[in-house]
């Protein structure tokens, strides 16, 4: 596995390009004030990696944030998703230019199908293809796709995806899935690091955190970046963006590391991509 260093670090896809491992999520951050905010603050804080989709309608102040920080474009990752309802080859094309408007940019550093369609998301890849061979996306991937949806679209591919964003953390490891990517050279990225809040119940999250004088949230995502996965929290408060950043001065142990590989029981807090169906 690629060391972790810092902030800005990265993990380098199968095409080369450098992601960085830690970034800002913006799901749920209301577009104008506060998801402008919560980009900049990001940014300005050493945050260089930011993640928002077309169905979480803030696309527009995400733009703003970027140009309002003191950080260039082009040393921004700004990643995208094309929604359920947009799929499809030329559908798609048309959403991808919708999203790089929103957001003022001329092009995007990844771009996800955001949920499996079956053989829409085929349609919706080759349209992925085309973007990343005329370089208007400098890496594509998909999101909330089991092996079994990957397998399917890799019959047709001619690129192999670059990113599989899943939800993920104690509770749900999927190591299974982890290891049929990571063999594809596929990188994994988590969603819901904190379980939708779940995570500050557990008693060995706080045990963790008392152990290493870190808080919850920062055992959770160190453990992410430990286990080769890139992670995205999401937060609109400046304090907590901090907070969630300061994961790059101590490293869990291998026991400790094991302790919560051992808390998986395939439950998940979001939609279950075998029944997500919009």
């Amino acid at each position: 596995m690629e060391k972790i260093t810092d902030l800005q670090g990265t993990f380098t896809l199968h095409n080369e390009v450098q992601m960085p491992y830690f970034g800002l999520g913006v799901y749920l951050s209301k577009d104008g004030t506060e998801v402008i905010n919560a980009v900049r603050d990001a940014l300005d804080h050493g945050y260089r990696h930011i993640d928002t989709a077309a169905i979480y309608d803030n696309e527009e102040g995400v733009g703003i944030g970027i140009k309002e920080s003191r950080i260039p474009r082009r040393d921004v990752f700004l990643v995208s998703k094309v929604w359920n309802t947009d799929q499809g080859y030329d559908s798609t094309l048309k959403a991808f230019e919708a999203s790089l408007q929103r957001l003022d940019t001329d092009y995007l550093d990844l771009y996800l199908i955001h949920w499996p369609k079956g053989e829409l998301s085929k349609e919706t890849w080759k349209a992925l293809e085309r973007l990343y061979r005329e370089k208007r996306i400098r890496a594509i991937g998909v999101s909330n796709f089991l092996q079994y949806h990957l397998e399917d679209l890799l019959t047709s591919a001619e690129i192999v995806p670059m990113v599989n964003q899943m939800e993920f953390h104690p509770y749900l490891v999927q190591q299974d899935l982890v290891d049929f990517c990571r063999a594809k050279g596929i990188q994994y990225e988590a969603w819901s690091p904190m379980m939708q809040g779940n995570i500050f119940d557990l008693e060995i999250m706080k045990a963790l955190a008392s152990k290493y004088n870190k808080t919850v949230a920062q055992i959770v995502l160190r453990w992410d970046l430990q286990k080769g996965v890139v992670t995205i929290p999401k937060s609109s408060k400046k304090e907590r963006i901090i907070s969630n950043a300061a994961i790059f001065d101590f490293e869990l142990s291998p026991e400790d590391m094991q302790r919560l590989d051992a808390l998986d029981r395939g439950k998940r807090f979001g939609p279950d991509p075998d029944n997500f169906d919009f």
